[in-house]
């Protein structure tokens, strides 16, 4: 198609014939091709355009600043749009430059009633960007003027783009294209043609918005998927756009610059879902949960196991207080029934699951996911008691105690873990250790153990999981009022003694005065601040801090006799 200055584009249609149309624009230095994963994608129930941009692939590439300035290339997409769908609306799709670009038109009268929605990744408006930087220096804080600072450093090719002929000698000679291949793994090898003349861009129109910004207003649904290892955009001046655009979420995905390369899956999903509610008015939760001024659980998807009672329920009705959507399993299949009622409009679904059956676990993981949609938070609270001497303890309590608390702890990291690593928009596991994690005590090896592996676990998955930006927190109650202690098997007595050394424990732990309630506080607080070791109760916090400062003395004191 031809352009309003006589500048030939090639636009491709691909698809569903039927589907709602989605333009996609790419940036720079890329062509089209840049969208193949994620317009495969979309093209299964969408009509999809993907075109190059002047300057680039199979488009003329005109000489000369003038155009390449953003009133052009505003107008190129509007001739697009008015090419591929004469009427009605269509939905919008862009990136870096793309997006940068986009903004200009969304924000202004060329396309004024023409879109239903636009998904933006990294390329923010130049004038709302302009507006950005001004209020960081006017009015400084230590955190604008460090983001400020983080932009200016991110941005250093854009003065180095302003040199004449040095740029251009390096992408004649290959070198740059080579330096963005080390410096961006998921970038493709650039075509020289496509960055020689994309120069323009910036040599158009960066100083002169940047400078003397006019930023407007956005009327239309607004998605800002921003990349948490983007070099060159950082998340604040992607995000911090609400004053100019009324309808906006923010998601943070996982990835580098050109996630649209690495990641297509995920892109296209997350634009599905804007263009969903854009045509049907449904929200999917994703899109609940990235709306901007929502609370930070509010529409999280939020599973707890053992949530039948204690501190499994406690936790699980905290957070459907705070907006969460909770899912609940326990093994006591009316438990979860009445911890599901006692959630009311947040409760989302019951299972009944027995943790150590990593089998029913995984089964339950991709039940959730397939009806409900990967969990933001995953709690693995299901636990048993065991107290005793270990000379008392048989292989049978052993592998009854490891099987509940150690390994109903790893199936559940082992089926949630990677679907969260693959939706790539973060999350959290909360793993209930114990302060025996830490607190060693004669009568409690064996529970001890597991609490610690399960510790341990925590802490080496915490690592894994970082570069995913999925926290793991190891949660450490003391004495909690709860009825675990009703159910705690004590190993090598008679039936009649056991029962009573379970009515003395309730009767202390109940004098103790902590109650579940105060443990699910503590575990929304450790998530909100993504805390890796979290111990709840005073004792439990004291005795951390003396594990590490005077672990003799402890050791000393798991000598004394402290059977009830």
């Amino acid at each position: 198609m031809t352009a309003s200055d006589g500048v030939r584009l090639s636009v491709t249609i691909d698809g569903r014939s039927d589907g709602p149309t989605v333009v996609l624009v790419h940036g720079y230095p890329d062509n089209s091709s840049m969208w193949g994963g994620v317009a495969a994608s979309l093209g299964v129930a969408h009509r999809v355009v993907t075109y190059d941009v002047r300057g680039a692939g199979q488009s003329d590439k005109p000489s000369g600043r003038a155009s390449y300035r953003l009133d052009q290339l505003a107008d190129d997409l509007r001739a697009v749009v008015e090419a591929v769908q004469p009427t009605g609306k269509v939905h919008l799709v862009a990136h870096d430059w793309g997006s940068i670009q986009t903004w200009h038109a969304v924000t202004g009268d060329g396309l004024r009633g023409r879109v239903a929605s636009y998904t933006s990744l990294s390329g923010p408006s130049l004038d709302h960007a302009g507006a950005w930087f001004r209020a960081q220096l006017r009015r400084p804080t230590p955190k604008r003027l460090k983001n400020a600072l983080s932009q200016f450093l991110h941005s250093w090719y854009i003065l180095a783009f302003q040199i004449p002929f040095v740029p251009d000698l390096l992408w004649r000679t290959g070198l740059m294209g080579k330096q963005i291949q080390r410096m961006e793994p998921d970038a493709a090898p650039p075509e020289k043609a496509d960055g020689l003349h994309g120069l323009q861009l910036y040599r158009a129109n960066m100083f002169t918005r940047l400078s003397r910004p006019a930023p407007r207003p956005a009327d239309v649904p607004v998605q800002v998927l921003a990349p948490t290892g983007d070099a060159y955009v950082t998340t604040p001046l992607q995000t911090e756009v609400t004053r100019w655009v009324p309808d906006l979420r923010i998601r943070r995905i996982v990835g580098t610059h050109w996630v649209t390369r690495a990641r297509p899956q995920v892109v296209a999903a997350a634009a599905a879902e804007l263009i969903e509610y854009a045509e049907t008015g449904t929200e999917s939760r994703g899109l609940r949960r990235a709306r901007v001024g929502a609370g930070p659980f509010a529409h999280k998807l939020v599973v707890v196991t053992g949530a039948g009672s204690g501190i499994g329920r406690a936790t699980a009705l905290a957070f459907a207080e705070r907006g969460a959507d909770v899912v609940v399993t326990d093994i006591d299949a009316a438990a979860a029934t009445e911890t599901l009622k006692l959630l009311g409009d947040h409760g989302v679904a019951e299972y009944t699951v027995d943790s150590s059956d990593g089998d029913a676990v995984h089964r339950f993981a991709r039940d959730v996911r397939d009806n409900h949609g990967v969990p933001d938070i995953v709690v693995n609270n299901a636990g048993i008691g065991m107290s005793g001497p270990f000379l008392d303890t048989s292989v049978e309590d052993w592998e009854r105690v490891i099987d509940v608390n150690l390994w109903g702890v790893i199936h559940g990291c082992r089926a949630f873990a990677p679907m969260l690593a693959e939706r790539a928009e973060g999350g959290q596991i909360v793993n209930l250790a114990s302060a025996a994690a830490y607190l060693p005590s004669k009568i409690l090896s064996a529970y001890a153990t597991t609490k610690s592996a399960v510790l341990t676990l925590s802490v080496c998955l915490r690592a894994e999981l970082a570069a995913h930006h999925i926290g793991v927190t190891a949660v450490c109650p003391g004495i909690v009022k709860t009825n675990i202690t009703n159910t705690t098997t004590f190993v090598g007595v008679s039936e009649e003694e056991q029962r009573r050394r379970q009515l003395s424990s309730s009767k202390l732990y109940a004098r103790r005065g902590f109650g579940p309630e105060g443990v699910a506080r503590d575990i929304l607080r450790a998530v909100e601040k993504d805390i890796a070791i979290a111990p709840s109760t005073p004792e439990a916090k004291a005795a951390l801090v003396l594990s590490r400062l005077t672990p003799g003395l402890l050791r000393q004191a798991a000598k004394l006799d402290l059977t009830p």
